[in-house]
């Protein structure tokens, strides 16, 4: 049996070894894949009541990039959702990049928001992000992602301009509207660019950053509109100072409070790394105060939100561990003070 199927064999391997590749077998661009963690222990102290002590997954993300053609490329990120104990979609989109200024991404993405929105936890400063009452308060279908297209382009040589506009799908975001969400974003950077679509909010010294930025979203005449300034400088002794805000405005789309039919506010933000080692990394202070105040029919909330942070920076964004204390404090006896108290571990790779 051997000797009479053996030719037979032989011929239909040298046809398989010389047909082309199929579809399964094409090659494509490179494939990058990587993984993000953000964990915390906190302390939680109301102004009434026990104490409470807990350990957090914040975050776990999964992160997949590859490139499809010269200018076509994939991006699919997945987070990991505390409140259900899930895995979510975070991003799923295809990009199509023609130059720097013209480039259209549509699927799952962050639309044109305020800085906050556009770094994420993993690219913010501070620990106890989004907890301010102002930051990201845009509505959306998970983590500032909603489902749409975009256009974004960066332009010029010494003020760079970077423009975004896109529509989105209104009906997931549990607004009771079903209109298109359209978003738009006007930056100027007027020291170093920042180039991509997505954004840091410090660089940890690796540029020196002086940029201001403004958004909105608009859903059915209602909108959520910000103001951003960022100025991170350099140090001759290898340090960076850093200095941060935002204006933000909800006017019927957004807002933190259930029941806010308008809220509005703001933060400043300093920090400063140190530029001499400590071991194998280096360390950070950090300040934040915010102010904001949500209204509505049976609703008039003013919270203030103060956070400190020692932040020892090992591999910037990649591993760092950030020491944290936030006092909250509400004008109403339905929103009681609290402050949390914490160390918290970000790896990235």
């Amino acid at each position: 049996m051997s000797r009479r199927f053996a030719p037979t064999l032989f011929s239909l391997m040298g046809f398989l070894a010389l047909a082309s590749p199929s579809r399964a077998q094409t090659t494509l661009g490179p494939v990058t894949v990587g993984a993000g963690l953000r964990t915390d222990f906190e302390h939680t102290d109301p102004a009434s009541g026990s104490s409470v002590d807990k350990f957090n997954l914040n975050d776990i993300r999964l992160y997949v990039n590859g490139d499809v053609t010269d200018h076509i490329k994939f991006m699919f990120n997945t987070d990991y959702n505390g409140a259900n104990n899930t895995v979510q979609v975070l991003d799923a989109a295809a990009e199509f990049s023609a130059s720097p200024g013209f480039n259209i991404w549509a699927g799952r993405l962050l639309p044109p928001s305020d800085r906050a929105n556009l770094a994420g936890p993993f690219y913010a400063p501070e620990w106890k992000v989004f907890t301010d009452a102002i930051q990201d308060g845009y509505n959306s279908v998970f983590q500032g992602r909603d489902n749409g297209i975009v256009y974004w382009g960066d332009f010029g040589k010494k003020t760079k301009l970077k423009l975004s506009f896109g529509a989105f799908d209104g009906g997931s975001l549990g607004t009771g509207s079903n209109t298109v969400l359209f978003a738009a974003r006007a930056q100027l950077d007027f020291w170093d660019a920042e180039g991509g679509y997505y954004l840091n909010r410090t660089y940890y010294g690796d540029k020196n950053l002086l940029s201001i930025a403004g958004a909105t979203q608009i859903q059915g005449g209602k909108t959520a509109s910000t103001v951003d300034f960022l100025m991170e400088k350099k140090l001759p002794t290898g340090g960076a100072f850093t200095l941060e805000g935002e204006y933000a405005n909800y006017n019927g789309f957004g807002g933190y409070l259930p029941g806010a039919v308008k809220s509005q506010g703001g933060y400043g933000l300093a920090s400063y790394i140190f530029g001499k080692k400590a071991g194998v990394g280096k360390f950070q202070i950090l300040g934040k105060f915010a102010d904001a105040q949500s209204h509505g029919q049976k609703l008039s909330v003013s919270q203030k939100t103060t956070e400190v942070n020692v932040n020892y920076l090992i591999k910037q964004f990649n591993a760092r561990v950030q020491g944290f204390y936030e006092d909250t404090r509400f004008n109403t006896k339905a929103n009681p003070n609290f402050w949390q108290a914490g160390i918290g571990l970000q790896i990235q790779m």
